[in-house]
């Protein structure tokens, strides 16, 4: 999906849900000039409406300012590579040790 600023974004959820500009700007309280400004982007909507806005479009605040979430499987991914990344580095420590040990051993005798 294409990123889209949020005037386009509020533009767009606005059609989809067969509203006008003053039609939604009833709803938010503010005028249909300032919803026209939204959707051209030369103004925002106060923080403090954008989870009004959204629950006005049926989406959550997330979708609204288009934040990407993370997967359980993407999360569960990074987490076996940090487990195989800290395994690697430990197995050559280890091996290391060894050497070292093997080495110290063949003085003594």
């Amino acid at each position: 999906m294409k990123k889209q600023t949020l005037g386009m974004m509020i533009s767009s959820l606005r059609k989809e849900k067969g509203m006008t500009q003053l039609q939604l700007a009833e709803i938010m309280g503010v005028t249909d000039k300032a919803v026209s400004k939204w959707e051209r982007d030369l103004s925002a909507p106060d923080v403090n409406s954008i989870p009004k806005l959204a629950e006005t479009f049926g989406i959550t605040v997330d979708e609204l300012m288009q934040v990407k979430t993370e997967t359980k499987e993407n999360i569960n991914h990074d987490k076996i590579d940090e487990i195989i990344d800290t395994a690697l580095k430990g197995i050559g420590v280890a091996m290391g040790i060894a050497v070292t040990v093997l080495a110290l051993k063949l003085k003594v005798r």
